[in-house]
């Protein structure tokens, strides 16, 4: 018994997997060639693959062109690219991976190391957790206040000895009234000496 040939809806079910399988553009003689080669569809003769891909281009299962559009051409062709570079990307990690694995070989104690530094890690984030809830009372941000407010005093020690200096100076040396002088500078009269 011969062979069956195949029916028309298999023929237009094999030559749409050539589409989707490659997800590529085809001028007809490229179809007419990879039909009978990869799907069997139209061994009799070229016309028949041609009449298939009518079909399949009627029903809107495929697009047919004249020529692909550039910009449509160009990022075919980036996306390959990408695709390319991505594949090299994962074959470079994979040697990189087993070199590692060479270099770092299973063992208990191995895994037991990477054990505690996970944990480790875990007891690191709770602490970290646990110390901005305390916020204000951070033993790190007391201290920062602590020298803050150092800080401030000093300065303000340092300005009011040199309010005191001007004070004395315009009011002993110049002869002006220290009133004068307050009124001048916009102190007020609550004014107080920090010492």
């Amino acid at each position: 018994m011969a062979p069956r040939g195949l029916s028309a809806e298999e023929k237009r079910v094999k030559l749409l997997e050539i589409f989707n399988e490659s997800k590529d553009f085809y001028q007809l003689k490229e179809l007419e060639k990879l039909g009978p080669k990869l799907k069997g569809i139209g061994t009799q003769s070229r016309s028949h693959v041609k009449e298939v891909l009518q079909s399949l281009v009627d029903d809107g299962l495929v697009q047919a062109t004249r020529s692909v559009p550039p910009t449509l051409r160009n990022r075919l062709n980036a996306a390959k690219e990408t695709k390319k570079n991505h594949e090299n990307q994962i074959a470079e990690l994979g040697a990189v991976l087993g070199r590692e694995r060479a270099v770092r070989p299973e063992s208990a104690a191995r895994t037991s190391a990477v054990e505690k530094v996970v944990e480790a890690r875990q007891q690191i984030v709770a602490l970290e957790k646990e110390l901005e809830a305390y916020g204000a009372c951070d033993p790190v941000k007391v201290e920062d206040k602590k020298r803050a407010i150092t800080l401030a005093h000093e300065a303000a020690v340092r300005w009011t000895d040199n309010y005191s200096i001007l004070l004395a100076y315009f009011t002993r040396q110049r002869g002006v009234d220290v009133q004068e002088v307050r009124r001048f500078l916009e102190i007020g009269e609550d004014y107080e000496d920090i010492y």
